[in-house]
């Protein structure tokens, strides 16, 4: 049986690619393949890699390894795929077997993963004036060069306030553990109030787990180590909590989640409301939004449709999704730091969409695609606020 756990990696690698018909309906929906027009940059090409290389009848080279690197993870090929390849547990077996890549930016994921520290960053960052040296700063350093593509994405906002969370909680009914996660914990402070906010109205009560890394930017470099200490973290405190929902306000950790906790029901809290939308009541905003769908969003936690009708009872709200695919912002986890030239050509292609809905506000559930898309606005000639979908929600919900 495929994925049986005394399976060895290459074994279990040709066995998924096995399954793959090369068809080619991958290639309209892939991002990269759009980019390149490259067969080795598309799903079939991938998986004909990842099998060469599991079986040994290539070695890894430099070439070959930047074509499965370069793979942003959006499973838009898994969506559309008529043979149901499991091509996201492909890609994350390949990438383990093979190991971190040698570029990986290390010391600057070593600040993400601690949101303490970049906490402490942060603020010593307001108190200095580092928005003003900042690009003095980045013209110093390489063009691919990861630190000054995450200078880039320095939010531009000081750093969030953490306000009191609200006292009123259910004291009966099912029971949701929010996961903060790491660098969202810090940075879409807002976001996570806001779903406890929703939530507790729509009747959940609600408890807030420890705030610490999922793992997902390991799970999905190759970091085997650093991953399997983060599912070990993940799966402790969800014990404790005892919740019958662990959910996230970043869709880019969900799926993380689930693979720490395959028995556990992880979920977007979007879904959640959604199936409670009766008992939530809104304001009037005559506003034009665009929102921006998080790849994690529309094909892992497949909770777009959920989001938008969410949206839609907003009165006077005109909410307009960006399309897609193939459309990707580029921002794919650690890929905007490590491929930025790249990102920043999918970054300014999913902005440019964005602006021919002529918005007042752009929305994003993902806080690493939001930071990605702010940095690249003024390219595109724009300066949309940029928030949370979550945070509106909550800003024009009735008490």
């Amino acid at each position: 049986m495929i994925g049986m756990p005394d399976e060895k990696p290459p074994i279990r690698i040709a066995a998924l690619a096995d399954q793959c018909v090369q068809c080619g309906l991958c290639l309209p929906v892939c991002p990269t393949y759009a980019l390149d027009r490259n067969e080795a940059e598309s799903p079939r090409g991938r998986i004909a890699i990842a099998a060469a290389l599991a079986r040994g009848q290539v070695s890894t080279t430099p070439a070959l390894r930047e074509h499965l690197d370069h793979c942003l993870g959006c499973l838009n090929c898994e969506k559309v795929c008529p043979a149901n390849v499991q091509y996201g547990e492909l890609l994350i077996e390949t990438r383990a077997m093979l190991g971190p890549s040698p570029g990986r930016p290390e010391r600057e994921l070593a600040l993400i993963r601690q949101p303490a520290r970049w906490r402490r960053l942060r603020r010593i960052a307001g108190w200095t004036g580092f928005a003003h040296w900042k690009p003095l700063l980045q013209s110093l350093l390489p063009p691919d060069s990861p630190m000054r593509a995450a200078l880039a994405l320095w939010p531009r906002q000081p750093l969030p306030k953490q306000s009191p969370l609200p006292l009123s909680n259910p004291t009966a009914g099912e029971t949701v553990a929010l996961f903060p996660g790491c660098i969202a914990s810090v940075e879409d402070a807002e976001a996570q109030q806001a779903a406890i906010t929703l939530l507790r109205a729509a009747g959940y009560r609600v408890t807030k787990l420890p705030a610490f890394c999922c793992g997902a930017m390991d799970l999905h470099g190759g970091d085997s180590e650093h991953a399997a200490q983060a599912a070990r973290q993940v799966r402790a405190a969800w014990e404790k909590a005892g919740a019958d929902h662990l959910v996230s306000v970043t869709p880019g950790c969900i799926g993380t989640l689930r693979h720490a906790l395959p028995g556990a029901d992880v979920i977007d809290p979007v879904t959640l409301l959604a199936s409670r939308a009766d008992r939530l009541s809104f304001r009037p905003l005559p506003e034009h939004v665009a929102v921006h769908l998080p790849c994690t969003q529309s094909n892992v936690t497949r909770s777009d449709t959920a989001l938008l009708k969410l949206l839609q009872r907003v009165p006077k709200l005109d909410a307009k999704a960006l399309s897609r695919p193939p459309h990707c912002c580029g921002a794919a986890g650690t890929h905007m730091l490590e491929y930025p030239e790249r990102a920043a050509r999918l970054r300014d292609e999913t902005l440019r969409q964005a602006a021919t809905l002529a918005p007042q506000r752009l929305l994003s559930s993902n806080i690493g695609c939001r930071l990605h898309l702010a940095a690249g606005m003024g390219a595109v000639g724009q300066s949309w606020p940029h928030q949370h979908p979550l945070v509106l929600l909550a800003q024009q919900l009735e008490t």
